[in-house]
């Protein structure tokens, strides 16, 4: 029978697979040290008086509710306003931002596009722009921010200190306005800290180079000297990807704080979620090729007549520092949890169960895994299963490979909680006060992030995922969460 061939495959397929998921593991081992390092330690910029000129770059679709509050922070820096030029390109607007952005004294242009509709598309259109009309090179640097973004007054000053420090590319401390809106906008506003703990403060450090998420990031003119290029769903990660390829480091200052708005319904959130997926697993494909060659040939990729002439020790150290930084960015690119579920679907799902046709199930036990979970449960009880060989051992090994998934992720989800409550007791200066009980709330659900975008990392393989915009509703102004404008 094809059932009985099918699963005479089961002990090579199980060995392969074990093989690969231990291979996995190992390659992602070096992030606990992130975390340690995380916990403790960031990388500190010295103030300075030494001010560069910026362009504040903002895409905005239909922003009209947060646009003006994000200008009206912006006006609040207490860096000097006359080297600050904000642009704004109302991108396929059908309300009043374009209106708002000009009454606010921003720069504004309007594009009309919908076929080619993603943000950074509207970056490409907007890059195109200053070089018409200022060129290029007119500011040293250009930050990006989401039009529901918040400053806090010396947000601008703080990223100057590193930018002024030699820093080419550089993100800064992601908190978030409406914190206890609801569950959903909680455990992002979660995911966002635990970046800065378990990634951005770490590469900081060790001078590698961390990813920049979507907003609130600076880079210097030279990267776009031949303009913007970064067009697909998640146009950080490729714009990462292609800074880190050609050798550059991106740092992370976390005394820069800006506020951005998460959504709080679960089809906006779901949506988001599908088109990271998606523009995760396009940059793995479209940058990982150049990144893996770069660790073990170096910058064969980077093109910058003005690099200096370092002495050996130096080009060893960069060398190096380049290679593990292409090494990091691989990873974090790479989808292992796709992989993953694809080996968990073809060993333990399909070809376990055609395999129980022919050997019946002996004694199996319900309680499996090293998870604390499933160590606690052994404790109290472990039962044993017997079925005979056939159809019914078929059936019964498809549930037992779904079960043995859910106490695995539900082991995941219990180690969690426990992470995310340390997390938030590490950042409680940084988040804003919020009742225990939602507190409490936040922790229990947050592994929740982490579970849908497996779920979505899956979908977005099968699925054609287009680029929406997500609303922005959220009233809260600068003044209400900067300590030094609250009355």
């Amino acid at each position: 029978m094809i059932i009985d061939s099918i699963g005479s495959l089961y002990s090579s397929f199980h060995s392969v697979a074990g093989t690969l998921l231990w291979i996995f593991s190992a390659l992602t081992a070096y992030r606990i040290v992130y975390l340690l390092i995380g916990v403790f330690f960031t990388r500190k910029f010295k103030h300075t008086d030494n001010y560069h000129k910026y362009a504040i770059l903002i895409p905005a679709r239909n922003e009209e509710p947060v646009l003006g509050n994000l200008l009206d922070s912006i006006k609040k820096q207490d860096y000097p306003s006359n080297l600050i030029t904000v642009f704004v390109v109302a991108d396929n607007c059908t309300d009043n931002t374009a209106k708002i952005a000009r009454e606010e004294g921003a720069v504004c242009y309007e594009r009309f596009d919908k076929t080619r509709c993603t943000k950074g598309y509207a970056l490409q259109f907007l890059f195109e722009n200053i070089k018409k009309d200022y060129g290029i090179e007119a500011f040293e640097g250009y930050f990006i921010f989401d039009a529901d973004n918040l400053l806090k007054t010396d947000y601008i000053s703080r990223m100057n200190d590193a930018f002024d420090a030699g820093v080419k590319i550089l993100t800064s401390y992601r908190n978030t306005k409406n914190f206890d809106e609801n569950w959903i906008s909680s455990i992002y506003a979660l995911h966002w800290i635990r970046s800065i703990r378990a990634r951005h403060r770490a590469r900081s450090v060790l001078r590698l180079a961390t990813n920049i998420q979507g907003t609130g990031f600076l880079f210097a003119n030279e990267l776009v000297r031949e303009g913007w290029k970064y067009t697909s769903l998640t146009e950080d990660r490729a714009f990462t990807a292609d800074a880190v390829a050609k050798g550059y480091e991106i740092s992370y200052n976390d005394e820069a704080m800006f506020y951005d708005e998460q959504p709080v319904s679960h089809k906006i959130s779901l949506r988001q979620r599908l088109r990271w997926s998606r523009g995760h697993i396009l940059a793995y494909f479209e940058s990982g090729p150049k990144l893996f060659v770069n660790i073990f040939f170096g910058k064969m990729f980077l093109k910058n007549k003005n690099e200096r002439q370092d002495k050996p020790v130096k080009k060893l150290i960069e060398s190096v520092r380049h290679r593990a930084a292409s090494f990091d960015t691989l990873i974090q690119l790479t989808p292992f949890n796709v992989f993953s579920a694809f080996l968990w679907f073809t060993a333990e799902f399909l070809i376990y169960s055609f395999a129980l046709h022919k050997t019946g199930i002996d004694n199996t036990n319900l309680i499996s895994g090293s998870s604390i979970l499933a160590k606690a449960l052994k404790l109290v009880f472990n039962p044993v299963i017997s079925v005979s060989p056939g159809a019914e051992a078929v059936l019964l090994g498809i549930a037992l490979s779904i079960w043995f998934r859910i106490l695995y992720l539900a082991g995941v989800y219990i180690k969690d909680i426990f992470y995310g409550s340390f997390v938030f007791f590490l950042e409680r200066k940084n988040i804003k006060p919020i009742p225990f009980s939602k507190k409490l709330i936040c922790c229990l659900t947050w592994p929740m992030f982490d579970l849908i975008g497996r779920f979505t990392n899956v979908l977005a393989v099968f699925m054609k995922v287009g680029w929406k915009p997500i609303p922005h509703k959220s009233k809260v102004t600068i003044d209400e969460l900067d300590p030094k404008l609250k009355k």
